[in-house]
């Protein structure tokens, strides 16, 4: 996990991406498209942030309980799981 996924992951977490989804899923932040698309889809792909359904346009991008784990692991490093 490298800053720049960290950095999308918080985003995320923010409520401030969208995302379209398919087998490439897009990313936007900010209303803008994320410059890493690869990072989106390595993220998506990683199961930490969902796929919406199906359908076309662009949804609310959100965090799945993995990457709400990952994204918590990252900020607290020294947090030990009971």
């Amino acid at each position: 996990m490298n800053r720049r996924d960290l950095a999308l992951l918080t985003a995320v977490a923010n409520e401030r991406c969208e995302i379209v989804p398919g087998s490439q899923p897009v990313m936007f932040v900010d209303g803008r498209r994320f410059c890493d698309a690869d990072a989106a889809r390595r993220l998506v792909r990683a199961g930490l942030v969902a796929q919406p359904g199906l359908g076309s346009g662009r949804w609310p991008a959100r965090l799945t309980d993995a990457g709400a784990a990952e994204l918590a692991r990252a900020r607290h490093p020294t947090a030990r799981a009971s």
